[in-house]
């Protein structure tokens, strides 16, 4: 609403258009179809730089080249590359090249969005003619968001019928009563990868309501996949009137959510962010300091705010480091070969 107009609200491109214009504010159709077509833009172009020798190990250094010059993070990813660079001769001195070795110059790669247009999934939802099961070919996996997420409701209904792996979002106000629940229906034969549930609480609210969650699957033997997203639970609107995420918000989130894993002995198992490759100026914060003044520098999302290189460089840097004393904590637990 701005003044006397009141139009309908902007849901994203694949409904309509951001402008204040009725014209643009009106559902249209054909945005699915472009949106298809980007898709399969993007995924074409994805897998001929994950098969046809852009993902090579032996390309470390010019992966990032741009990314990361003039980041605060550059000598940090310079010195990690030069070790896989050091690697990777050893390597070669032992005979293994990424001319024998497959694995060494290729990569898989997968893709996720939430299955929110149910009319646009429907669409592309197949069965199998082999074993009859249903899936939806419009992405690897999808997930549920935290606002669909009722029992009774067409979301979970159609997640539950499809044969890929899905995830749920689960923010502050689930209990553990009604998460059970939905796992229940989401996931009846407790499949291992089958479900990733998807923490996005805020940096203010995940040691609450985390832990309890935890317990809960745990304690009912659930076999669940556990992944952060600190984006969602920590956006705010700044004086400005820009919609931003504070960085220092994000890192907290991620880092109480290891941290909590540990003290319940269970793992964190993913990550789950928005982010892109160029300097945008969307989320306040970071190594080089981003404020709310500079927000409108460049602001080119009209909905999520999301980090830029350099943020999503520190974040990355950030979840290695909890990745590696997790790894240490778990190894310190195991019997040494001299005990044995």
């Amino acid at each position: 609403m701005k003044g006397n107009v009141t139009l309908p609200s902007y849901r994203g491109d694949i409904i309509n258009g951001p402008e204040f214009d009725a014209v643009a504010r009106e559902p249209d159709p054909k945005r699915q179809l472009e949106a298809y077509r980007q898709s399969a833009a993007t995924l074409n172009l994805l897998r001929a730089f994950a098969v046809g020798g852009y993902a090579d190990l032996e390309r470390v250094h010019q992966w990032m080249l741009g990314f990361v010059k003039g980041s605060p993070q550059a000598a940090r990813y310079e010195e990690l590359a030069q070790r896989i660079t050091e690697t990777l001769a050893f390597m070669k001195a032992c005979g293994i090249t990424s001319d024998n070795t497959p694995q060494l110059q290729g990569t898989s790669f997968y893709t996720s969005h939430e299955a929110l247009l149910l009319g646009y999934e429907h669409a592309m939802t197949r069965q199998d003619s082999t074993t009859g099961d249903w899936y939806a070919t419009s992405g690897h996996m999808i997930w549920i968001g935290d606002r669909t997420r009722q029992p009774d409701h067409a979301h979970v209904e159609y997640a539950r019928g499809i044969k890929n792996p899905i995830g749920l979002k689960c923010g502050p106000s689930l209990e553990p009563d009604a998460l059970l629940r939905l796992i229940d229906i989401l996931d009846p034969n407790n499949e291992p990868g089958r479900l990733t549930l998807i923490a996005r609480f805020g940096s203010d609210k995940v040691a609450a309501h985390l832990p309890k969650l935890l317990r809960a699957t745990k304690k009912a033997g659930r076999n669940v996949v556990w992944s952060c997203d600190p984006m969602h639970g920590n956006t705010i609107t700044a004086a400005n009137g820009f919609k931003t995420r504070p960085f220092e918000r994000v890192l907290k989130e991620v880092d109480q959510f290891f941290a909590i894993h540990r003290a319940e002995g269970t793992h964190a198992g993913g990550v789950h962010i928005e982010m892109t490759g160029q300097a945008v100026t969307e989320c306040t914060g970071g190594a080089n300091p981003i404020s709310e003044t500079d927000l409108s520098d460049r602001y080119h999302t009209h909905c999520d705010p999301r980090l830029n290189a350099d943020q999503a460089l520190e974040l990355a840097f950030l979840i290695a480091e909890r990745l590696k004393e997790e790894r240490l904590a778990l190894a310190s637990t195991l019997p040494d070969a001299a005990a044995e």
